[in-house]
């Protein structure tokens, strides 16, 4: 029998051609948009899903108070935390400590390797984590001074190494940046997957950096530079551990008298990391939790769409395919068997349609791959993505399940027809299934008005953001690596400063600066701050920066009282530097009645007196996430730092290779590697920028596996009508007219869409819009153009189907009368 099933699939599916396409482009389409989406979703969902015991490892966030207001929200806290909460807490089992080392150059003979990550941590680092080591002793490996861990990757690039060679590379030597001591590789570990929030191509000893910088690195309760871990025991409650800590900050903050701060400490579960961190200075890749769920909630949109026409294109049939239930019925055939029918054509189309979308889906992961800068695979639904191959059961069940259902309803209504009504012809469409259908079509067209506002929003987000003006100009700003092999001494400023007046000398080159810090970057804070001679009891907070006079002129940043930094302000030896530059906010901040009345004004900070010179505009040092911070400048710059060059892009490559030259010629021995200032400062928005591309993608697609099911309905109800049309245009109807009145049920079903989802996308967009300090307005227009597009487009669909019965000969439809 099922043989027999299939076959007359087959030859219904042949038959009906046109209704099968249809029907099978909105399953393929919606399919492959699902599998596409899911693969995103379960990359961003397996962060730190590798790590052994990774739901028992808590990072320590630290939230800091001064005058009763939250200053820092931060994933970076004092050296003692980790070790002194795994004394004092016998939940704990163990911990590890780390701390950021950014980019170093490794020197191999007289060869120069850049690699850009690079973290100091304590020798419990690669016990605590399941990094796999390749070669070396994970226990003993980063305990002594001047230990090296590599990465593979870095192993294979420097020494040329492969698998084979890693355990003799154990006790050979680099020497990195400027240190005259060699580095001794103690091991070598397989490369980090993409999928872990902490990223990094080499680990380097913590005790080198307790050497290098001192002791206090191990013991300070006010050196905040730290990143703590804690794995707690089996069985531990968080949430109770958590509850300890204000006794944990009394005890050993005493209020605010050690740090100048209040201190509450929280645990964050290292699954949340890399989705849930609205945290300053972090150190993991992160992403909007926010944004992940609802491409899930879109995905799970278009599967439900494409399924919903299934039924709704397979009930339009039914007109057609009562005559042949009739017969069968007449014949003998039972209702399961006629159910069993109707299921084996949606189940071997469903199919088809998987087959394809599968196919469709691997010759697009490129494509989409580049678009999100993600390595999609399909791999990450069978196993290798979040879940394991409990995603690839869930999901396949899913479909198994999807398939049934959307397979059931048009095999049920199909095998119930009366066949003594059918065969007489007095066979009418039932109102119950009337109303499923248009209850179907008004689901899918709320959806589709969802994600069109979504669209909308979003992109009038992103363009807010580009066109808003953000006080400084960082258009055609070539940005410099600083020389970080040439050493710092008492000749360096005037090295710098020639350097600039070198570049500036080329007609295609505007202005150079020198400057520490890069816009766009989360810039080092300091406590403590308070205005000489006022009688503030308690200090404020401000961020700092790093730059040269010539920074403001290069950045076009306004100057609004005093004056800029000169050349004398700058000293090789830091402790002789006096006078800073501040910005508005910072004017307001302490206590200064305008900018002009800052200037000559004391504060200290750092344990000394500085001179406030003058006082700089507003600006939006960071993307528009985030509010503008009081700012001070410092006169520092070092060869660590970047210089930004303001030139003209009429013969781009000729102007970089005359700043390649001069740079080679002032700092030789050093890399020249450059990026512009915008693209570094637009990479803040890079997921949101995704998040837009992809959100658009899937819409055109959810709106165009909508518009089929609309086409269903309306084929599926203007069939019914044609005789009364036939027996209207005989009567005296224009073709106008006829048209209209086809067409007004179906916009009644897209302005009940439209009425549903407004306030639905009005409530998910603000959420999404919380995230930005910085915000546009949600306007009633966006809805209303949401609103006329959807109707548009049904109007579209519709008008084929409506066009056509209008124009249809009546004597055709009146024939059988």
């Amino acid at each position: 029998m099922l043989r027999n099933y299939i076959k007359i699939a087959f030859r219904n599916l042949w038959k009906a051609k046109v209704f099968s396409l249809v029907n099978m482009l909105g399953l393929v389409v919606g399919i492959t948009a699902c599998l596409l989406i899911l693969q995103y979703v379960s990359f961003e969902l397996s962060f730190d899903q590798f790590q052994k015991d990774a739901d028992r490892i808590y990072r320590v966030t630290n939230d800091r108070f001064q005058q009763e207001k939250l200053i820092q929200h931060g994933t970076i806290t004092y050296p003692t935390i980790g070790k002194t909460m795994a004394n004092d807490y016998q939940e704990v089992e163990g911990y590890t400590t780390l701390v950021n080392n950014g980019t170093v150059k490794f020197r191999r003979d007289k060869s120069v390797y850049q690699e850009e990550q690079t973290f100091f941590v304590d020798d419990h680092f690669l016990t605590f984590f399941t990094f796999p080591m390749l070669a070396g002793d994970p226990a003993t490996a980063l305990k002594a001074p001047n230990s090296l861990v590599l990465t593979e990757k870095d192993a294979k690039r420097i020494f040329g190494a492969q698998p084979k060679d890693y355990a003799r590379l154990i006790g050979k030597t680099l020497f990195m940046d400027l240190d005259t001591e060699p580095f001794r590789i103690t091991g070598v570990m397989k490369d980090v997957p993409a999928t872990s929030h902490l990223q990094f191509g080499a680990l380097i000893s913590y005790e080198t950096m307790v050497r290098t910088w001192g002791p206090w690195v191990k013991t300070s309760w006010d050196g905040s530079d730290m990143w703590h871990y804690l794995k707690l025991k089996p069985n531990a409650d968080a949430l109770a551990l958590e509850s300890k800590f204000p006794a944990f900050s009394q005890r050993y903050f005493k209020g605010d008298k050690v740090s100048g701060s209040v201190e509450n400490f929280h645990l964050q579960p290292l699954l949340k990391a890399h989705l849930y961190s609205d945290y300053e200075y972090e150190i993991g890749i992160v992403n909007n939790g926010k944004a992940v769920w609802t491409m899930l909630i879109i995905a799970v949109f278009i599967l439900l769409i494409a399924w919903i026409n299934y039924i709704n294109l397979s009930t339009a049939r039914s007109l057609e395919r009562a005559k042949e239930v009739g017969v069968r019925k007449v014949a003998g055939a039972t209702m399961s068997q006629l159910i069993g029918q109707f299921l084996s054509e949606s189940i071997l189309l469903n199919l088809l349609a998987l087959v394809l979308a599968l196919g469709l889906t691997v010759t697009l992961e490129p494509f989409l791959s580049e678009q999100i800068g993600k390595p999609l695979s399909l791999s990450l639904l069978t196993g290798a993505g979040y879940g394991g191959r409990l995603m690839a059961i869930a999901l396949g069940a899913v479909f198994v399940l999807g398939m049934f259902l959307s397979g059931f309803y048009p095999a049920f209504a199909l095998s119930s027809f009366r066949p003594i009504s059918v065969l007489k012809g007095s066979f009418k469409r039932s109102a119950s299934g009337v109303w499923v259908r248009k209850s179907l079509v008004v689901f899918q067209y709320m959806a589709s008005v969802i994600l069109i506002v979504g669209t909308f929003i979003v992109f009038r987000q992103l363009a807010y953001m580009r066109s808003e003006k953000l006080g400084f100009n960082m258009d055609q700003v070539l940005v410099i690596s600083g020389p970080a092999l040439t050493r710092w001494d008492s000749t360096s400023i005037e090295r710098i400063a020639s350097f600039k007046n070198e570049l500036k000398q080329y007609p295609a080159i505007k202005a150079a600066s020198a400057s520490i810090n890069l816009l766009g970057d989360r810039l080092p804070r300091t406590f403590n701050v308070k205005r000489v001679g006022s009688n503030q009891e308690k200090g404020v907070t401000v961020t700092r920066m790093g730059v040269d006079p010539d920074f403001f002129d290069t950045y076009q940043i306004k100057l609004l009282a005093g004056r800029n930094f000169l050349p004398t302000d700058s000293d090789p030896d830091g402790r002789k530097v006096k006078n800073i530059l501040i910005n508005s906010s910072a004017t307001t901040l302490l206590g200064f009645q305008n900018a002009a009345s800052a200037v000559g004004q004391k504060i200290m900070f750092f344990g000394r007196e500085w001179e406030v010179v003058g006082v700089m505009n507003d600006f939006h040092q960071q993307s528009l996430r985030h509010q503008i911070e009081p700012l001070v400048f410092q006169p520092f710059y070092t060869n660590g730092g970047f210089y930004s060059v303001k030139i003209a892009t009429s013969d781009l490559n000729q102007t970089v290779d005359l700043v390649k030259q001069t740079y080679s010629e002032f700092f030789p021995g050093n890399d020249f590697t450059y990026f512009f200032m915008d693209d570094q400062f637009n990479r803040q928005y890079k997921d949101d920028q995704i998040f837009g591309r992809i959100t658009t993608i899937f819409s055109i697609l959810a709106v165009l596996i909508a518009s089929l099911g609309l086409f269903g309905l309306s084929s599926y109800t203007i069939s019914q009508r044609a005789k009364e049309i036939g027996i209207r245009k005989v009567l005296g109807a224009s073709i106008p007219g006829l048209i209209t009145l086809l067409s007004k049920d179906f916009i009644k079903l897209v302005l009940m869409a439209i009425l549903i989802a407004s306030p639905i996308a009005w409530y998910v967009m603000n959420l999404w819009l919380s995230d930005f300090a910085y915000k546009i307005d949600i306007s009633w227009w966006i809805f209303a153009l949401a609103g006329i597009l959807a109707i548009g487009i049904a109007l579209f669909t519709i008008s084929f189907q409506s066009i056509k019965t209008a124009l249809m000969n009546p004597v055709k439809s009146l024939r059988s009368e």
